[in-house]
C-alpha cells in the first residue's frame, strides 16, 4: 500500500476530515487532497508531522506495504491457520444470522463459534452507532483481536447487503470483508494497511453515489 492510501486510512481512523488534518499540520486543505490523491508528496516536515499526529513511523509511512517487515510476526503456517479459521468464524456467526449466543454485556450482542482448538467471539453494543471487538482464542490462548466502530450515515444502509459483503470476505482481505463488493444498488468498499498481525482500516458502503455506513477498525495477533 503507498503513501497516498496509508494516509487516507489513518486520516479516516483518527476521525480527522482533509480540513482538520490540514489545520493540525499548518498546510492547505488541498494539499491534503494532493497527498492523498498522489498527486505530491509532502516534505519531511509535514511528513514527521503526519507521524506524530498518526502514531506510526516516518519509515512506515514511505515505505510501500511491501516492503515492511514485522520481526515478531508467528510463523507462516500458524498465521495461515489463523486466517483460515477467522474466515470460517466469520461466514457461521454475525455475516450469517448464526450462532448469536448470551450477552456478555448490559445490551450486548454476542456471537460465538468454536472448531478444534479454536474459539471466536464477537461483541458489540450500540445500533445505528456501534462499536465492538472480535478475538480468537486457541487452546484457550488468545491470539489475535480486532475493535471496530461503525455508524449509519442514510436511510438508504442495508445491514443485511453488509453482512452480505462480509460473508465475500477471503484470504486476500481477511480483516471484515473484501475490497470491493457490489450488488443491486450498493457497493461497499474497504482499504487496509498492514497486514494480518498488525493492520488498520476503514469500511464504507454506497447506495447509488450516497455514503450511507462507515465503519474504522484496526488488530492483530498477539502474544
Amino acid at each position: 500500500m503507498i503513501f497516498s492510501e496509508k494516509l487516507q486510512i489513518l486520516r479516516k481512523n483518527k476521525g480527522f476530515t482533509q480540513e482538520a488534518l490540514a489545520d493540525r499540520l499548518g498546510v492547505s486543505r488541498q494539499a491534503v487532497a494532493k497527498w492523498e490523491s498522489g498527486q505530491i508528496y509532502p516534505d519531511i516536515s509535514n511528513l514527521i508531522g503526519i507521524s506524530e499526529l498518526m502514531n506510526v513511523s516516518v519509515d512506515y509511512l514511505v515505505k510501500d506495504q511491501d516492503c515492511a517487515v514485522n520481526i515478531n510476526r508467528p510463523a507462516e503456517t500458524d498465521l495461515d491457520e489463523l486466517i483460515s479459521f477467522r474466515l470460517e468464524a466469520n461466514v457461521n456467526t454475525y455475516a450469517a444470522f448464526m450462532n448469536e449466543t448470551d450477552a456478555s454485556r448490559p445490551a450486548s450482542h454476542d456471537f460465538r463459534y468454536e472448531n478444534g482448538r479454536y474459539m471466536y467471539h464477537d461483541t458489540y453494543v450500540g445500533g445505528e452507532e456501534f462499536a465492538g471487538e472480535e478475538a480468537i482464542w486457541k487452546d484457550g490462548m488468545p491470539v489475535y483481536a480486532m475493535n471496530y466502530m461503525g455508524r449509519v450515515l442514510a436511510d438508504g444502509f442495508s445491514g443485511n447487503f453488509l453482512k452480505e459483503a462480509l460473508r465475500a470476505a477471503d484470504k486476500n482481505m481477511p480483516y471484515r470483508g473484501p475490497e470491493y463488493y457490489q450488488s443491486g444498488e450498493y457497493t461497499y468498499r474497504c482499504n487496509v494497511t498492514g497486514d494480518f498481525t498488525w493492520f488498520q482500516g476503514y469500511e464504507e458502503i454506497y447506495q447509488g453515489g450516497i455514503k450511507v455506513y462507515e465503519c474504522v477498525f484496526h488488530g492483530g495477533s498477539l502474544k
